[in-house]
């Protein structure tokens, strides 16, 4: 028996329904942006939805507007700053990252509203996601003062081409549904993506699931590589947190201006 369908996490709804275990996100006040908490309770979901008979898919989504906004930002400054070398990839964010790379089921995401940062990374990790035109996805890293995370350094560059993966890293900026399909994001843009995915994940339901994860096991025959890169770009953004473009970053985000970066090189 599933011990998640009957914890009561905060901000999460959990439910069971003919194998497909559906988690939604629910914390509309902050737009579903991830604390400690939420990372830490995702990725036990994860675990335990991987290992228990009665799940053969899971599917991710957030609240009716939006699917998360990221990591949330007084959170992420509660992490340990300064790590021990080669122990960052161990901090609550890039636990989950690793955690939804190494999931051995079929794992399906449905996107609406806003998808930045690391909510944006962890799609790469995903073997089916579904937006619909109100999506609004970001990498906002270089913007923080930071770095790129979730082994995007491989995966986004080998989906989306060098020069497009440039773009959107380099500028920061904000993109549409269109523009993460041309990147290899998303699979498709759907008029109601809720209703898409959950279909997708009853057609997968019905099929062998050994045969689904033996399937997903060979295309993932990189899979130590990818959770390498995570932790060695773990290392870099920990690094980057502790740079003063990033004190200029949070600085500017608190006082609600525009962060100031040319006095560093």
């Amino acid at each position: 028996m599933l011990t998640c369908i009957n914890t009561p996490y905060p901000y999460l709804d959990i439910k069971l329904s003919n194998g497909i275990l559906t988690v939604t996100i629910n914390r509309p006040e902050a737009k579903n942006a991830l604390n400690i908490e939420l990372y830490q309770n995702l990725s036990s979901i994860f675990i335990e939805a991987d290992q228990s008979p009665d799940v053969r898919i899971l599917l991710l989504k957030g609240n009716e507007h939006d699917f998360c906004a990221g990591n949330d930002m007084k959170s992420f400054l509660q992490l340990p700053q300064l790590p021990e070398a080669g122990q960052a990839g161990n901090t609550p964010p890039f636990i989950l990252l690793k955690t939804v790379a190494q999931f051995t089921k079929p794992c399906i995401a449905a996107v609406r509203g806003v998808c930045i940062g690391v909510a944006n990374t962890l799609l790469l990790h995903f073997d089916l996601v579904y937006a619909d035109d109100s999506a609004i996805f970001q990498m906002p890293f270089v913007s923080l003062g930071l770095s790129l995370e979730g082994a995007a350094s491989q995966l986004l560059v080998q989906r989306a081409g060098y020069h497009l993966a440039a773009e959107l890293l380099f500028t920061a900026k904000k993109y549409d549904a269109e523009t993460a399909f041309r990147a290899g994001i998303i699979n498709a843009i759907v008029e109601n993506p809720y209703t898409y995915a959950d279909e997708q994940a009853q057609q997968l339901a019905a099929l062998p699931l050994a045969s689904l994860k033996a399937v997903k096991s060979l295309m993932k025959h990189n899979l130590e590589q990818i959770l390498k890169c995570i932790d060695d770009e773990a290392e870099v953004v920990m690094q980057r947190a502790q740079s003063p473009e990033m004190f200029e970053a949070v600085s500017a985000f608190l006082q609600k201006r525009k962060p100031d970066f040319s006095q560093f090189n």
